[in-house]
């Protein structure tokens, strides 16, 4: 147990000046710190909400004009609390949010519920140094006037680099220099699955967009096995159907009914690996009657056929 306050004091104090007042409202379990300022900086951790609030995120001190990438939900902290609290899992599937460090985010944290995730902010320019001509591909994100935000599906790689960084020993020498190095990395696959998506124009969202759209995303994926009409959605969005189509395919990097379809395959791909159902009992229960029809749309979003899938986990 020292040994684990211990390493919370080390990065205590600069993880006070990233999360402010709000440091009263969390219970830290995990934390760890690295500035490479001003071109970068990387903070990955695990915490308990003492009680329901909603927490303002901070500009990142000391990096100008930067964007923020927050990864949510990528990785298990197997740590054993203290107490005898019951403590939740936030049920969402893993994903990172980019936004402009200058511009504050609203983020919900909800009593007893852990929350796991890593954020990196990094200056634009740096950026654009790496990124060099690709960088004319990402231009919203350097447009200093433009208020956006978007929200990307986890790849395999940027899962695999998260535990890389998160759950292996630091190692002995050039310890700054092996984080630095892995933050790229993570950027780098990050930036390969942003390049695959629908180019659009890209319009400043006020915070009432960002709420509707979202209100729009939950309502899709807590029904997949029936899709919601698109009048439903529309009326739940307080939009019309041309602006609602936009924004969501803005933020989430793709149409509507594509993301649907996405994330009912992730369930269906979740049904076989861990709760061991056959390829029929998952297609029906996304709601498929034809078995055909399942295979085709599978094998589409997850890259194999669900018997193949199902049987590297047997």
């Amino acid at each position: 147990m020292s040994k684990k306050i211990n390493k919370i004091a080390q990065y205590g104090t600069r993880f006070e000046r990233i999360i402010g007042n709000d440091i009263q409202n969390i219970e830290i379990k995990f934390i760890k710190v690295y500035d490479f300022l001003p071109e970068l900086a990387m903070h990955f951790g695990t915490y308990i909400a003492k009680k329901s609030f909603v927490r303002q995120t901070a500009t990142a001190n000391g990096i100008e004009n930067g964007i923020s990438f927050h990864f949510y939900n990528l990785f298990e902290d197997s740590s054993q609390t203290s107490d005898k609290r019951k403590i939740k899992k936030i049920n969402e599937t893993p994903h990172v949010r980019v936004f402009p460090v200058a511009i504050s985010q609203k983020i919900l944290f909800t009593k007893n519920t852990q929350v796991t995730h890593l954020s990196v902010a990094v200056s634009a320019d740096y950026l654009k140094s790496f990124l060099r001509e690709e960088a004319k591909h990402f231009q919203f994100l350097f447009d200093s006037s433009n208020n956006f935000l978007i929200e990307e599906i986890m790849t395999d790689d940027i899962l695999r680099t998260v535990n890389d960084i998160v759950k292996q020993d630091e190692p002995s020498t050039l310890k700054s220099f092996h984080y630095k190095i892995k933050a790229m990395e993570l950027l780098f696959y990050l930036f390969q699955s942003l390049s695959k998506r629908e180019e659009s124009v890209h319009q400043k969202l006020s915070e009432s967009d960002i709420k509707s759209i979202y209100k729009v995303r939950d309502k899709m994926i807590s029904s997949l096995d029936k899709p919601n009409s698109i009048s439903t959605l529309k009326k739940l969005a307080g939009m019309n159907e041309l602006k609602m189509r936009k924004i969501f395919t803005q933020v989430f990097g793709m149409r509507i009914y594509e993301y649907y379809q996405h994330f009912r395959m992730k369930e269906a791909a979740r049904l076989l690996r861990d709760e061991k159902l056959s390829v029929s009992e998952a297609g029906y229960q996304m709601g498929f009657e034809n078995l055909s029809h399942f295979t085709r749309v599978f094998e589409k979003h997850i890259g194999k056929k669900p018997k193949k899938y199902s049987g590297e986990f047997e």
